[in-house]
C-alpha cells in the first residue's frame, strides 16, 4: 500500500440510520483484533480513539424531517475531516471505522482536501448494495445514511455537501459504485443524473468480479492521485455478514468480497479505506466484525500464499 503507517479512527455515529446500533461497529471491529493483525502484516498501527458523538436520546428532537439529526451529523463529519487530513499530512493512511455510512462525507471530504492542496484529484470506490444517492427531497425516509455518496459527488444537503467550503469532493467521473441491489425509485434518477458509473449485482453476476473490479479501479484512478474505499458490510450476503445496518437478500459472496479486496491490494492505488454498517446488536458472535477485519486484511495486501 502507500503507506507502511496506518491511522486507525472510529466514528460511532448511528444518527444517520433508521435501525440502532452501528454505532457500536467501531468497538466491534476492535474487539475482532483489527490492530493486532495489521501489526502482523508489518504495519505501523496508531489508534487514534474515535470522533466524539452524541447519542440519539441526549438530543432533543431529530432536527429536520427529511434530513434526521442532520446538524450533529455535519459536527461529526467535519471533525472527521480534520483528522482525517491531519492523518494524512503525518503520513498516515486513514482506515475509518463506522458507524453508519452518513461518516462517509467527513472521510471523503478530508481526504479530497488533502489532495486539493496539492492540485490532485481523487477517485472513489463505493461498495454498497444502496446507491447512497438520495437527497432530502426523494428520502423516503430521511434517514442521512442514504445520502452521503449525492453529498460527496455534489448533491443532497447543503451542510454536508460543502463541508469545508467546497463541492463537489469527487468528480462524478471518478467514482465507481459496486454492488447495487436495492435503489429507491427517485434515487435511480439521482444515479443516471449525476453521471457516477454503477455495477449491479447483475453485473456481477454476468460479467464476474474481476471484470468490474478492473473496470471500477480503471475509473477510480484515471486522473486522480488514486481512490479512497468506502465499503459497506451490506454489500455481502446476509448468510456471509448478518450483522449489517440494512440487510439485503442477494449480495456478494464470502469468496467474491475477498477477490474484491485482494485486486484492490494488487493496484496500489487504495489512498484510504473506511467499513461501516457493522451492527453487533444483530450480529451472530461478532462475525460480521470478524469478516470485516478479514475483508480489511485482504484489502491491505494479505495473500494466501
Amino acid at each position: 500500500m502507500s503507506s507502511a503507517k496506518i491511522a486507525l479512527i472510529g466514528v460511532p455515529l448511528d444518527l444517520g440510520a433508521g435501525r440502532r446500533g452501528v454505532d457500536m461497529g467501531p468497538s466491534a471491529v476492535r474487539v475482532a483484533g483489527l490492530g493486532k493483525r495489521l501489526t502482523s502484516l508489518g504495519f505501523d498501527v496508531t489508534d487514534l480513539g474515535n470522533v466524539q458523538v452524541p447519542q440519539a436520546e441526549s438530543l432533543p428532537d431529530h432536527g429536520p424531517a427529511e434530513a434526521k439529526f442532520l446538524p450533529e451529523i455535519a459536527a461529526a463529519c467535519t471533525c472527521l475531516a480534520e483528522l482525517v487530513s491531519n492523518a494524512l499530512r503525518d503520513g498516515q493512511m486513514p482506515l475509518v471505522l463506522g458507524g453508519d455510512h452518513s461518516i462517509a462525507v467527513g472521510t471523503v471530504a478530508g481526504i479530497s482536501n488533502f489532495y486539493r492542496a496539492q492540485k490532485q484529484e481523487i477517485g472513489l470506490l463505493w461498495i454498497d448494495a444502496h446507491a447512497d444517492m438520495n437527497t432530502p427531497e426523494s428520502s423516503p425516509s430521511g434517514n442521512v445514511h442514504g445520502m452521503p455518496l449525492a453529498c460527496c459527488a455534489g448533491s443532497g444537503p447543503e451542510q454536508l455537501k460543502n463541508l469545508l467550503g467546497y463541492s463537489p469532493k469527487v468528480d462524478p467521473a471518478s467514482i465507481a459504485l459496486i454492488g447495487l441491489r436495492d435503489v429507491d425509485e427517485i434515487e435511480r434518477r439521482n444515479v443516471r443524473a449525476l453521471g457516477v458509473q454503477a455495477f449491479t449485482m447483475r453485473d456481477i453476476d454476468e460479467r464476474g468480479m474481476r471484470f468490474v473490479m478492473d473496470e471500477a479501479i480503471a475509473i477510480t484512478t484515471r486522473n486522480t492521485a488514486g481512490f479512497h474505499l468506502s465499503f459497506d458490510m451490506d454489500f455481502l450476503d446476509p448468510e456471509s455478514a448478518p450483522g449489517v445496518g440494512t440487510p439485503v437478500r442477494g449480495g456478494a459472496t464470502y469468496r467474491e468480497a475477498h477477490l474484491a479486496m485482494e485486486l484492490i491490494a494488487d493496484s496500489g492505488k487504495m489512498l484510504s479505506m473506511e467499513v461501516v454498517e457493522v451492527n453487533p446488536v444483530i450480529d451472530e458472535v461478532n462475525r460480521t466484525a470478524e469478516l470485516a477485519v478479514e475483508l480489511i486484511l485482504s484489502a491491505m495486501g494479505k495473500k494466501i500464499l
